[in-house]
């Protein structure tokens, strides 16, 4: 799909596609909004129900490689794709609701004018049934598809259409990049690690959440699905997926795990107390799994076994008979690295918020910035930050952060994680200017007025998440990701 894309990128309706494609993940939002429900319906949008095999072929039709798979946690693999085709789904009512029609003389202009059908510079019968042919599709089945692209991009463009773009907005979007700061800084790592944790701390913290450190030991049982057993073929044909859209609906409604499998003629085997690292309670390996298949297995939840899984394109039920919790000792290397982490963390929060509280007092500001350094033994360093993109010290968030410290000002600067501080005086900042006649001003106009288009779409999708009820069948979606 991806190369096909990169083919025909001068095409007007493969460009739109990508909008479309891209535009949901801005313009919907999941929230909340995980329920129960019917075992064909993967979500309800207001009384309208989205049957769970459309959206199995939708996964199907994107052909995700194993490599963007691997890249991006299944979890949220599945629900940002499944976010992105209720937003689709969304859209397409309220297109319907509004009333966007595209008439036929509309559809047949926008097909022949397009130039991934052209030869010698005009339209060319030819080379479009040659296109429809290669697809695999139908003249009426792609001008359908046509059409809902056209309603959807006027129906984006009524949204945006006839914005013009105030010359202000362009100058603060070019001074977003283009300005330099002078800054003294601290790099306070020396300063938190010098409180570090005694025996004592992690012993005490140790007892007080001793139950939360322990190793999961699980029993499983899995068996695979082979077509001879469950359609009389050799093949993954048509039956056998038919059979196998029974199994999954009698598990669901209720059929036990011993049922299935006897019923199936299924050869089972069962592993006792297994841990995530395929390890016995002796840390002997478990062999005879590959360490795909244990992994899925074994991230199964006790309360939604048992399950039909697939992996490297075969088909497995699998279950957790027994889930046991093993408390781990206070020696153990892991223990000690987590409460060393836990208290080392809770040290700089508590450190970075005595800075915070002598900064909001004006205990600390830039007259005692190097009473501070001196009385702590670090070191000040003066730096000058050209561009947001520059990493040599700091990260581009930090970088971001640094920018919004007014000249004269002293602040505590943290990334996410709180693994690097810095307390930084911003000295002086220089800003570069943009003028109308300005080679890169389209540039930055362009820019400014995809900001403002997304707060437009932003503002809209907050409307339509109240306007349309949206449920989520979740053992439905649980199944799908499991069959993943």
């Amino acid at each position: 799909m991806l190369t096909s894309i990169g083919k025909f990128s001068k095409s007007f309706f493969v460009k739109l596609l990508v909008g479309i494609i891209i535009l949901p993940f801005v313009f919907w939002g999941m929230g909340d909004v995980f329920r129960g429900g019917n075992q064909n319906v993967i979500a309800t949008i207001d009384s309208e129900k989205v049957n769970t095999q459309e959206f199995v072929d939708y996964l199907r039709r994107l052909n995700l490689n194993k490599e963007q798979i691997k890249n991006l946690p299944k979890t949220d693999l599945i629900e940002k794709i499944l976010s992105e085709y209720i937003g689709k789904r969304v859209m397409t009512l309220e297109i319907e609701k509004i009333g966007i029609r595209i008439n036929d003389n509309s559809l047949r202009n926008i097909i022949k004018n397009d130039e991934l059908f052209e030869k010698e510079g005009r339209f060319s019968r030819t080379e479009y049934e040659k296109f429809l042919l290669k697809g695999g599709t139908t003249a009426p089945q792609f001008e359908t598809n046509i059409a809902a692209q056209e309603k959807k991009r006027q129906f984006l463009s009524s949204l945006s259409g006839g914005i013009v773009i105030p010359e202000i907005l362009v100058k603060n979007e070019f001074r977003k990049e283009n300005q330099t700061k002078t800054i003294r800084y601290i790099d306070l790592e020396k300063y938190h690690s010098s409180n570090k944790p005694t025996d004592n701390d992690m012993e005490e913290l140790y007892e007080r959440n001793k139950k939360f450190f322990f190793t999961e030991f699980k029993a499983i049982r899995y068996a695979e699905i082979e077509p001879e057993k469950i359609a009389g073929s050799k093949d993954y044909d048509e039956s056998f997926f038919k059979q196998l859209d029974k199994l999954e609906n009698n598990i669901l409604d209720g059929q036990t795990f011993e049922e299935t499998a006897q019923k199936a003629n299924l050869n089972v085997i069962s592993i006792q107390k297994v841990n995530a690292n395929k390890e016995n309670e002796n840390k002997v390996k478990i062999e005879n799994l590959s360490e795909g298949l244990f992994k899925k297995i074994f991230n199964l939840n006790s309360e939604q076994s048992p399950e039909i899984l697939n992996f490297e394109n075969k088909y497995y039920l699998a279950e957790i008979t027994n889930i046991e919790k093993k408390n781990r000792d206070f020696n153990d290397p892991e223990v000690q690295q987590a409460l060393q982490a836990q208290l080392g963390f809770k040290s700089k929060i508590e450190a970075n918020t005595s800075i915070i509280k002598d900064l909001s007092m004006g205990a600390l500001d830039k007259n005692n910035f190097e009473k501070f350094a001196s009385e702590n033994g670090l070191e000040i360093k003066d730096y000058k930050i050209k561009n947001l993109k520059q990493n040599e010290i700091f990260s581009e968030g930090i970088i971001k952060r640094i920018f919004l410290t007014k000249d004269g000002g002293v602040d505590l600067i943290t990334n996410n994680t709180l693994t690097k501080s810095f307390l930084v005086l911003a000295i002086k900042t220089n800003y570069k200017e943009i003028k109308k006649d300005s080679n890169e001003y389209e540039q930055y106009e362009a820019k400014a007025r995809l900001d403002l288009i997304n707060k437009i779409y932003q503002s809209h999708d907050n409307n339509l998440n109240e306007r349309y009820k949206v449920e989520l069948n979740q053992r439905t979606i649980d199944r799908v990701k499991n069959s993943f």
